[in-house]
């Protein structure tokens, strides 16, 4: 179709009577998405309600949706105007949708900010202008994360798309135990899994032997059943399971692997070989970690999907200008010199504390640029997008945009959303994000996933500029007083800030207890209104962690006898805490749910120290507080075993506390508190931890050393 007559406009409403139809050339289901979704927004400005049928024979004024234009591409689309008419045409995918998603924001005025949050003008008349547009995506899939998409107008409007819509039976990232359960293979056949550390440790998070034939022919077997399963599914994922280095160890993979200068090099060479059983079909698999770097030799085939992840590198700055992050440039290069079908899987938020500040906007176009420039076809950036995570709202509108065309002008979407989403209040939040952004920039302090708010306590959240981001929250609040939608966005949003301030305050003493229990209770409150789920990845919800905070972190009425103690080493932590351990665990201050303060670690290791109170004293109960992060590799102790002397020499056993294994993802606080029926007197404490030492089969780390961490040692 060509377009003619471009001076020509289009009538859509007059006075508030529909004037046009919209015409389907044929009824598909996207089609007809489209078509409803222009029909309501068009009801919602001016009132009136246009047609929607299905014909081939046009009138003047109709909207024409569903025609070809392959040259557009994949989910891109081409409004044109033919006459007095419209056609909105699809290269196929979702493009009909999305063309009349940018017909409606671009030409009549219509925004749509998050869940069931949007704006559009009110009039009787609608006129397009004569259009000639054509658009097509920067990646062929978009993925993102926000608790907004559960809205399916959201969702069509930034363009989004889930795994399950493309991944048979949803098998898109680490698919080996789903593929091959080891609970079912792995007690009779442990040579189809990882030999780590001199023997084959089958598990949850073991990987495959990858050189064993055995393996590929029950591997092409199982997926073969899947897509049988899944008819009109014609990709997957076979890709390893979650976890550091521990990929197969044996002699014929390693030889494999050192042919080709990398470990992805036996994973490559066996997802070819699938890839030639099924040659119609795509495999997905993982770079991720072990296997982020390619392989010299061998070339991933055409129908082999590259899903490159950049979990090591740090946030603060763009990936192409720290030495994590140009760690990671070098192998996403090194994957587009051989091949064309990448996946690209960005982090973007701290999965660690995921309500808590998080500046990394002005990172997000390079990053994504680069991804662009270098073949990646796909892109998931994996916000942490629930309810509470800092700026999650605007964060997903940046993020969507920029991944549909990376080149627009990223501060100018910031001011789009900004203004939209939180009216008056918009100048004094765009202050908070840059004049954040100075700080984290000047401190010199990563910014990376796994972060916490006390890291940032001497920089980006140093005292003076807390009070600066309360001020203009305080303005922000202000200015939408009146607006009661407005002024909850603007409450949301502070609620990392709430956080932060929450969190550094249990590390340092000195602060007015009443004051720190007032923003506590705000916290909780406003967390239950707003119906945040969880303040990290691993589940801990605010609710509980306000409980646990009141009786953690808050001012204690008993005394610890063991404070301000000498600490003498037995079994010493790892030297990067071996001199934070001489004070942190006798300081009175506990640990939070990361790792960055007050906690002292030992790796593979048993722990044991002796603690000198300075003088006898009576006591009766001994304590020691324990770290249960499954996914940092944190495993809690098997037990504690306490004695105590007066002349440190000659030590009587006090008791010893029995830890049972905890498998649970949610992050915990453990104490080992041994009680004696009856006071003892002692000035020495021996305190002996037998460690986990190894990562266990169903645990990410299988047959790796585990870490133990304690923070405190109460003696009552």
């Amino acid at each position: 179709m060509t377009a003619v007559g471009l001076r020509a406009e289009t009538v859509l409403v007059k006075g508030g009577v529909a004037q046009s139809r919209i015409v389907m050339s044929q009824s598909t289901a996207i089609d007809s998405t489209a078509a409803h979704l222009l029909q309501l927004f068009v009801e919602r400005i001016s009132g009136a309600k246009l047609p929607v049928i299905v014909t081939n024979k046009l009138k003047k004024g109709d909207i024409v949706l569903g025609e070809s234009d392959k040259a557009a591409g994949e989910d891109g689309f081409t409004i044109a105007s033919q006459g007095d008419r419209l056609h909105i045409l699809t290269g196929g995918g979702k493009g009909t949708a999305y063309g009349v998603v940018t017909l409606l924001e671009q030409y009549l005025g219509v925004n749509y900010y998050s869940k069931d949050f949007y704006s559009c003008p009110k009039k009787k008349d609608i006129v397009l202008p004569a259009i000639q547009r054509t658009e097509t995506p920067a990646f062929r899939f978009r993925q993102t994360q926000c608790y907004a998409t559960e809205d399916p107008i959201y969702k069509l409007w930034y363009r989004l798309e889930e795994p399950r819509e493309i991944f048979a039976s949803n098998m898109w990232v680490h698919t080996f135990n789903r593929i091959l359960p080891a609970d079912i293979y792995g007690k009779e056949h442990p040579e189809y899994y990882s030999f780590i550390n001199g023997e084959r440790r089958p598990g949850t998070h073991s990987q495959w032997c990858l050189s064993n034939p055995e393996v590929f022919e029950l591997a092409a077997h199982q997926i073969d059943s899947i897509f049988k399963a899944n008819p009109g599914m014609n990709m997957i994922s076979v890709s390893q399971n979650d976890g550091s280095d521990t990929y197969c160890h044996c002699d014929k993979c390693l030889a494999i692997d050192e042919e080709e200068g990398a470990h992805s090099g036996s994973l490559i060479r066996f997802v070819n070989k699938l890839s030639e059983r099924f040659p119609d079909k795509q495999f997905s698999t993982l770079a991720y970690l072990y296997s982020m770097k390619p392989p010299k030799l061998v070339k991933p085939l055409k129908n082999v999907n590259i899903m490159l992840c950049d979990i090591d590198c740090k946030r603060e700055v763009p990936l192409t200008d720290n030495a994590s992050g140009r760690e990671f440039v070098k192998a996403l290069e090194g994957w587009a010199a051989i091949s064309n079908n990448i996946f690209v899987w960005d982090y973007g938020i701290n999965f660690d504390n995921v309500v808590a500040p998080f500046p990394n906007f002005h990172v997000l176009q390079s990053n994504i640029q680069l991804f662009h420039k270098n073949h990646v076809q796909m892109h998931f950036s994996q916000i942490g997008g629930s309810r509470g995570t800092d700026y999650a709202e605007l964060r997903a509108f940046m993020v969507s945009k920029l991944m549909w065309n990376p080149y627009q002008n990223a501060d100018s979407l910031m001011h789009v959303f900004l203004n939209g989403y939180y009216g008056a209040a918009a100048p004094f939040l765009y202050q908070y994000q840059k004049i954040m952004l100075g700080a984290l920039l000047s401190s010199g302090q990563p910014l990376w996933i796994y972060d916490s708010p006390v890291s940032h306590k001497h920089g980006m959240l140093n005292p003076q500029l807390l009070k600066v981001y309360d001020s203009l929250y305080d303005e922000a609040e202000r200015a939408v007083k009146d607006d009661s939608v407005y002024l909850d966005h603007v409450r949301l949003s502070r609620l990392s800030l709430d956080y932060a301030e929450l969190e550094i305050a249990r590390t340092e003493p000195g602060h007015d207890p009443a004051e720190v229990r007032a923003k506590l209770n705000l916290f909780k409150e406003r967390t239950a209104y707003f119906g945040v789920p969880s303040l990290n990845e691993r589940n801990n919800k605010p609710a509980d962690y306000c409980e646990l905070y009141e009786k953690r972190f808050l001012p204690r009425t008993e005394v610890n006898k063991a404070r301000g103690a000498k600490v003498e080493w037995i079994l010493p932590p790892a030297e990067k805490y071996k001199a934070l351990g001489d004070s942190a665990l006798t300081d009175d201050l506990y640990g939070g749910t990361t790792f960055v303060e007050s906690w002292v670690g030992w790796e593979g290791k048993d722990g044991a120290f002796v603690l000198d109170l300075g003088s006898e004293k009576s006591f009766s109960s001994v304590s020691t507080d324990f770290l249960h992060q499954l996914g940092s590799w944190v495993l809690l102790p098997k037990g504690v075993t306490y004695s105590v002397s007066s002349d440190g020499k000659n030590y009587i056993p006090f008791g010893r506390y029995e830890i049972p294994e905890d498998r649970s993802n949610e992050v915990k606080f453990v104490a080992a508190t041994v009680t004696s029926p009856s006071p003892v007197t002692a000035r020495y404490i021996k305190v002996e931890i037998q460690s986990t030492k190894i990562c266990p089969p169903w645990h990410y780390g299988v047959g790796y050393p585990a870490w133990c961490f304690t923070d405190e040692v109460m003696v009552r």
